[in-house]
C-alpha cells in the first residue's frame, strides 16, 4: 500500500507493487488528510530487491525514492525508528498489514520492529488481518496486544463506519 501512496505523491517507486487503479482515490485521499492537518506517515527509507524472490539480496535504499530497477520490500532503519516513536507516543494503536515481505527473514526486520513497538506501547493495541495476525505470532507477541482480529477489511470497514453484511443481517431480525 505504501508504494501506491508514493506513487501518488509522485515519487519514484520503481518496480514496487502500485495498484494504478487507486492513484487517484488515493491522491483524493491525501489531499483530504491535508485540508484536515492529519499526517499520512510514509516511508522515509527502504529496504529493496532487485526481484521478489527469497534469495535476493537486500539492498538498502536512502530516502523516499526507489531507484529504477529495484521495488521495495520492507521499511527501512529511518522509517522503523520513526514509526516506532510515533507509536510509543499514541494512545490508540490500529495495526493492519505488515511492512513488508516478513516472511523472508531478509525482509522481516519493518514488520520485527512495528511489532515490538505496538506490544510496548500504552495505549490500547488493536490489529486486524491474517497477515498481521500471522506476523505478531511468529514475532511471539501476540500475547501482549489487547485485540487481535483476523478480519483486516472488515476491521476498517468497521472503522470507517460501515455497516458490516453479518450486522446488518442481525440489524433486520
Amino acid at each position: 500500500m505504501a508504494y501506491t501512496f508514493l506513487a501518488a505523491q509522485g515519487r519514484k517507486v520503481g518496480k514496487s507493487l502500485v495498484q494504478q487503479d487507486q492513484v487517484a482515490n488515493v491522491k483524493a485521499a491525501l489531499e483530504k488528510a491535508k485540508a484536515r492537518n492529519v499526517a499520512v506517515l510514509l516511508p522515509e527509507d527502504h529496504l529493496c530487491a532487485e526481484a521478489f524472490q527469497e534469495d535476493a539480496k537486500a539492498i538498502a535504499v536512502e530516502g523516499a525514492d526507489i531507484p529504477d530497477g529495484l521495488m521495495g520490500l520492507d521499511i527501512g532503519p529511518k522509517t522503523r525508528a520513526s514509526y516506532a516513536k510515533r507509536i510509543a507516543g499514541a494512545k490508540t494503536v490500529v495495526w493492519n498489514g505488515p511492512m513488508g515481505v516478513f516472511e523472508w527473514p531478509a525482509f522481516r526486520g519493518g514488520t520485527e520492529a512495528i511489532g515490538k513497538a505496538v506490544a510496548e506501547s500504552s495505549g490500547y493495541t488493536v490489529i486486524g488481518g491474517g497477515d498481521s495476525v500471522a506476523a505478531i505470532e511468529m514475532l511471539g507477541l501476540a500475547g501482549k496486544i489487547k485485540h487481535i482480529s483476523t478480519g483486516g477489511g472488515a476491521s476498517l470497514e468497521l472503522l470507517e463506519g460501515a455497516l458490516l453484511p453479518g450486522i446488518a443481517v442481525l440489524a433486520k431480525r
